[in-house]
């Protein structure tokens, strides 16, 4: 099992940033993949941007250029620049090999004037 220490939600203004981190309890091929995912109330989790052990990124269309994401070790962050209301869901960390199966309890982020 993999557990995670999650910081860095909040309230946010629109066209505001906030950062998010997420330390994961161990260094393994449990966490070759990081990354972060989102779900709004009523609707799905979906796929915020990912980073493997290598350093490769994935971002959903909907965040490139605005978010980054970054991990040093077995610690992930999301820096998150330019929010839109939009952007306001739950966001979960999470780790695996090749997909995420490790989740974190999550960390609410509202981005609203």
């Amino acid at each position: 099992q993999v557990q995670f220490v999650e910081s860095g939600g909040g309230l946010a203004r629109p066209g505001g940033s906030l950062r998010l981190s997420c330390a994961a309890s161990v260094s393994s091929f449990r966490v070759n993949l990081m990354g972060w995912y989102r779900q709004a109330p009523e609707e799905q989790r979906e796929l915020v941007a990912t980073i493997t052990s290598a350093g490769s990124t994935n971002y959903a269309g909907s965040v490139k250029g605005r978010f980054s994401i970054s991990r040093a070790k077995n610690t992930v962050y999301l820096q998150m620049n330019s929010l839109k209301p939009e952007d306001t869901a739950v966001y979960y960390c999470g780790s695996g090999f090749e997909i995420i199966n490790y989740w974190g309890q999550g960390t609410q982020v509202t981005v609203s004037s």
